[in-house]
């Protein structure tokens, strides 16, 4: 064959975006099961921070199943549904109209940890928050975000303002009011409120929205457990 030939050419690409695509597919499958178990890891380590346990990823999985007493979901009227609360991928839960709950014990008490999921300026939010066993006063919240601002929005990650949450109250006199996100100095009136993000006005009204309507989704749940 002439090498110096355009046939040889378009044969020679060919062959090598054959190889390249199988290579790259080979090492996808080779590389996918470390992911997996990276990601799962990952949702521990978030799920018990928001308990206030923090691990290293090489000691999540043991903490987990020490504190996690019960997985499962709910619908929106708080009865129990079949799947996997764990293992399946939260926003496609809650498109199915499913919510995952992860039923804690910490120091002999019961915590009820539920899920989150919302939009930020620059793409997804989600995170967890903790009740006691009162169905109703904050333990504990965990945030996390894909893309939001290093030092303005990405600071929902920090302790700073995650620990604001703890003590605060979902329900006012029987009704699920939910805690409201607002700019440093304001209030809100009728619930429970924190103060926002100094610079991350949008990613903390994502968080407020995030919130509520995450939350509200376990407010059946919250009042069946009450009584």
């Amino acid at each position: 064959m002439n090498t110096n030939g355009n046939g040889y050419t378009v044969i020679y690409a060919t062959v090598m975006v054959v190889v390249v695509a199988l290579l790259l597919a080979f090492t996808s499958q080779a590389l996918s099961s470390a992911q997996k178990a990276n990601q799962d890891n990952d949702k521990r380590q978030q799920i018990l921070r928001a308990v206030n346990v923090s691990v290293p990823a090489s000691e999540a999985e043991a903490k987990y199943k020490e504190l996690i007493k019960e997985a499962f979901l709910v619908d929106a009227d708080g009865n129990r549904v079949d799947g996997d609360a764990f293992s399946d991928d939260v926003k496609k839960q809650f498109a199915r109209g499913v919510f995952p709950v992860f039923v804690a014990t910490v120091d002999g008490q019961t915590k009820y940890i539920l899920a989150m999921r919302g939009t930020g300026l620059w793409g997804p939010l989600w995170g967890y928050m903790s009740v006691n066993d009162d169905c109703n006063t904050v333990f504990g919240a965990d945030f996390s975000h894909e893309s939001e601002t290093p030092g303005l929005g990405a600071e929902i990650v920090q302790k700073a303002f995650s620990g604001q949450f703890a003590g605060k109250e979902l329900f006012k006199d029987g009704a699920f009011k939910s805690i409201a996100v607002v700019k440093h100095g304001n209030k809100a009136d009728g619930q429970d409120y924190v103060d926002g993000i100094s610079g991350g006005t949008i990613t903390s009204n994502g968080v407020n929205a995030m919130i509520q309507t995450s939350l509200g989704h376990y407010a059946g749940f919250l009042t069946k457990q009450k009584q």
